[in-house]
């Protein structure tokens, strides 16, 4: 058996297989990545609690509940609670979703996995991309590229019936923008407009002033009077001036729209902050060799 400790990042069938052989090892491996320095309460964040010896992965916290010690197993709280598929299913699911670097659809998962429903291919993968989303990151610094994309269908390519009249370009599309530092992480979120304000708060969110430069192409709203800031100007056909160019971040809405397009064909307007969620996670952990361990320490 491989030891416990090892690092994964893409596992082979029989790696996969040696490192969780049964249901009790993704428990133990969830317990180690859950709580790296010991187990707490899920409730008060206590860790002097103690293990009950005749209910494996089951603890008590005497600091929580009213007269009665509060019971609780390392499920709880996470993505795997009151759910009917097993860990062993969940962890194959995950590892299929991080190591395919376009994703995977739910048709896929459901006919990979041997699921007997679609509803529960789709509802494993929108609860591990919900618990993969980064919500506290350090911002960015060094070279940082800023832009927006739009995911969806053209307008020209809509049914006579479903376009309004004046429908072209970007409209009816959904609005992602993302900061990315070269050779570094990526911080991207889904928009409701492109407007001077949003922009400029995105950068501000997600920039720190200690940057050495932003890259952005010629739009209007990035006009960032307090970063050291470089355009190139698309509209004239530049693209790369210097050190200010967008490769990098083009580069990333290139591999989301690939997956957008090849792997899921549609995604809705609603679910798109997951999706984009994903990718984000496996864009910043693509050097990451325990990338599996960090996902199942989120969820």
């Amino acid at each position: 058996m491989a030891k416990a400790n090892k690092r994964i990042h893409q596992m082979t069938v029989k790696e996969f297989e040696a490192l969780f052989p049964t249901e009790e090892a993704c428990d133990a491996y969830l317990v180690r990545h859950r709580w790296p320095t010991g187990v707490r309460c899920p409730r008060c964040g206590s860790d002097r609690v103690y293990e009950l010896t005749n209910m494996p992965f089951k603890w008590e916290c005497p600091k929580c509940g009213e007269g009665n010690a509060y019971r609780f197993s390392h499920l709880v709280g996470t993505i795997f609670e009151n759910t009917n598929v097993n860990l062993r299913e969940w962890f194959r699911v995950i590892h299929m979703m991080l190591t395919s670097k376009k994703g995977v659809s739910a048709l896929q998962v459901q006919r990979v996995m041997g699921f007997g429903s679609y509803k529960t291919a789709w509802y494993m993968r929108h609860r591990i991309r919900a618990a993969l989303q980064e919500n506290d990151f350090q911002k960015l610094m060094g070279i940082v590229e800023v832009d927006e994309t739009y995911i969806g269908a053209k307008a020209k390519n809509r049914h006579k019936d479903k376009r309004d009249k004046g429908d072209h370009g970007s409209v009816g599309k959904s609005i992602v923008v993302g900061a990315v530092r070269r050779k570094g992480n990526v911080v991207a979120r889904v928009i409701a407009q492109a407007n001077r304000d949003t922009l400029r708060r995105f950068v501000a969110d997600t920039i720190s002033h200690r940057v050495s430069l932003v890259a952005t192409d010629d739009n209007p709203a990035y006009r960032l009077g307090s970063y050291p800031h470089g355009v190139v100007n698309h509209s004239a056909r530049q693209y790369v001036h210097g050190n200010v160019h967008t490769n990098t971040i083009e580069g990333v809405w290139s591999i989301l729209k690939r997956g957008v397009v090849g792997t899921f064909h549609k995604v809705s307007a609603k679910y798109l902050p997951l999706y984009v969620a994903e990718f984000q996670f496996r864009y910043n952990n693509r050097k990451n060799d325990d990338i599996f361990g960090a996902a199942i320490a989120g969820c």
